[in-house]
């Protein structure tokens, strides 16, 4: 691990000591599961806005089943 100094206001210091209390654990092991949480959220941003950038950016050929039949379809696909 690599030792880092994080400042924090006295009544997040207070509140993630209670917490960790509760919980057992260090106040260390709270931020590095805060800070996983963060880094997480900002990639699930980015693959979600990733996805919606690609709505309606396919033709489905005047299909109108491709809901139910999408393993087919895309076996056709790639078989061909």
């Amino acid at each position: 691990m690599i030792r880092t100094q994080v400042q924090l206001r006295a009544e997040q210091l207070r509140a993630l000591k209670r917490l960790a209390a509760e919980r057992n654990v260090s106040v260390s092991a709270l931020v590095r599961q805060g800070v996983d949480v963060v880094v997480g959220a900002k990639y699930t941003e980015g693959r979600i806005r990733r996805a919606l950038g690609a709505v309606g950016k396919f033709s489905n050929k005047g299909l109108t089943d491709t809901s139910t039949r999408h393993d087919e379809y895309l076996d056709d696909a790639y078989s061909s």
